[in-house]
């Protein structure tokens, strides 16, 4: 058997800094989630912003707090808890590493925020040339990676001591996912350093003129891509190592999951191309290979999927469950522990199918510029990934803050959990579907001068606007939850679970930790990927574009 118990509990310290990356997160959610309800507010035709304050400048805001800030720092939050939990207490060293990145990702998203609300940086979430932003915007963004390197490097670390103390064995299932999930950030965020610090920076402060947007957003989508692989893993995580606990059973296979998420580190970087189908000046051949490198990605996911019901089964079965689905009836269905991210689970269905049509070179000159995209982008992070960082929460909070989930927060948990549901389904449901009409993203507009096809999207934006205002009663509810859970809830235990492997599984393979193997092969196929691409771009790049702000 595979033991993944180091400690029972995480270390206070350890957790002091948790609860600091959480605290960021939820400020980012309350933000971020009112911004986005003012978005389809707007979008609905029947609603103006108030104060001169700029549609843009709310979609900017909406895109980098939920997109970037509040996912970075709850997963950041989330994996030091996870160390701490399964391969011991962070060392002093460590700890100090901590929390010197989460004061450099605060101060950098402070800034990057400021220069947002001033409207000197309403350049979307992915900040694109030749939107050009503050100086100011550009510093904060590489302050947030640099923390988040020096966060990554501190759970590295621990690791690498954990290897020291125990030679031969494999490392804890948890503590093994979080370093596969930060080797992954680390390899992508190079990208956008590399565009920020060589050329939007540069070219904001004025030393340079001009701007090759082609390179910039091929940087920008080498870690766009893989960035959504790390906000998914952490999810993952709590899938394949979290719920078997909660629901009383066992981790399916522990190999199984290392596989996957070795599968996730080297398929998730090399396929920025898939973003960039509709660009020109990439040779097609090379966007057909990265297509071909995406839809390999579906395999881990597949994997995770079979693991999943393999392990709800199992533990069904155990309980005397008979019938082909008489096991659905066993589990814990009044647990929002469980309930909360099997929600998420569900819906990766729908989001991951949504994704094989955006990754199909056909397929996506139909939806790539519509608002399709933005349902498929809400359906993965913001159901998926979001409702199983809230399942996190629910047990992580009060298990670092020593009180109790209560009875009452229990049953809140999983109405929020419904009602997000709901109001996804209104949301990205409309979004999908006026997609297929061909409404645009990134517009402010709804009638478009009264065109007759604009007409057509007019009763599927009143049905996002439903939709958000629902998510956003849904967000009310998580931040009442989490303010609960870290201040007012009666003083208990609440454990961190970690599921076990069952007792007659096969040894996990030492292969699995062999790090120069795996990055290797992830560097390769990077190579591979983007080189050619790359000297083509630069030897046959135009002039460059100067830098605008049309707000």
């Amino acid at each position: 058997m595979i033991s993944q118990t180091a400690n029972a509990k995480v270390d206070r310290r350890d957790g002091k800094l948790a609860m600091a990356h959480f605290h960021v997160a939820f400020i980012a959610l309350a933000l971020g989630g009112l911004a986005g309800l003012l978005q389809v507010l707007v979008r609905s035709g029947k609603f103006e912003l108030p104060l001169g304050i700029g549609y843009y400048q709310v979609l900017t805001v909406h895109g980098v707090l939920l997109g970037l800030v509040l996912t970075t720092f709850f997963i950041l939050g989330f994996q030091f808890a996870a160390v701490s939990r399964t391969a011991g207490a962070l060392s002093n060293g460590a700890r100090t590493t901590g929390w010197i990145g989460f004061w450099t990702m605060t101060i950098g998203t402070a800034m990057a925020a400021a220069m947002v609300l001033l409207n000197e940086a309403s350049v979307l979430f992915t900040f694109y040339a030749p939107l050009q932003a503050h100086p100011i915007f550009y510093i904060g963004l590489t302050l947030v990676v640099v923390g988040s390197w020096l966060n990554g490097g501190a759970m590295i670390t621990t690791y690498a001591r954990w290897r020291r103390s125990n030679p031969g064995k494999p490392s804890p299932l948890l503590t093994f996912m979080v370093v596969v999930n930060t080797m992954l950030w680390i390899v992508a965020t190079i990208g956008v350093a590399a565009t920020v610090l060589l050329q939007l920076l540069p070219w904001s402060l004025g030393f340079v003129e001009r701007i090759d947007i082609l390179i910039s957003r091929t940087l920008f989508w080498y870690f766009g891509h893989p960035l959504v692989y790390f906000w998914l893993l952490p999810a993952y995580m709590c899938w394949y190592v979290v719920i078997p606990k909660v629901i009383g059973g066992k981790v399916f296979s522990d190999s199984l999951a290392r596989m996957s998420f070795i599968l996730f580190l080297l398929f998730s970087i090399p396929v920025g191309f898939h973003h960039q189908l509709m660009e020109p000046g990439i040779d097609p051949a090379w966007k057909f290979l990265q297509v071909i490198l995406t839809f390999l990605v579906v395999i881990p996911s597949l994997m995770t999927a079979f693991s999943l019901f393999a392990t709800f089964e199992t533990f069904g079965r155990s309980k005397g469950a008979t019938g082909l689905f008489g096991w659905v009836k066993k589990l814990p269905w009044g647990d929002a522990r469980f309930v909360v991210p099997f929600i998420g689970m569900l819906a990766f269905i729908p989001a991951g199918a949504g994704g094989m049509v955006n990754a199909s070179h056909q397929m996506n000159q139909v939806v790539h510029n519509t608002i399709w995209v933005t349902g498929h982008f809400h359906l993965t992070l913001a159901t998926s990934v979001v409702l199983t960082f809230f399942g996190i929460s629910y047990w992580l909070v009060p298990h670092i803050t020593g009180r109790k989930l209560t009875k009452t927060m229990n049953k809140l948990a999983i109405i929020q959990a419904i009602t997000w549901s709901i109001g996804m389904t209104f949301m990205s449901g409309a979004m999908h579907a006026a997609g297929l009409l061909g409404a645009p993203r990134r517009s402010s507009f709804s009638e478009y001068g009264g065109a007759a096809q604009a007409s057509e999207w007019i009763p599927y934006q009143i049905a996002q606007a439903v939709g958000g205002s629902i998510l956003f009663i849904g967000i009310i509810l998580v931040l009442i939850i989490f303010v609960n859970l870290a201040f007012f809830a009666p003083k208990g235990e609440e454990e961190f679970p970690v599921g076990e492997s069952a007792e007659d599984v096969e040894k996990t393979p030492m292969v699995f930790e062999n790090w120069k193997l795996w990055l290797g092969i992830t560097v390769l196929l990077i190579l591979f990927a983007y080189t050619i691409p790359f000297i083509d771009m630069i030897q046959n790049a135009p002039i460059g574009s100067k830098g605008f702000k049309l707000w």
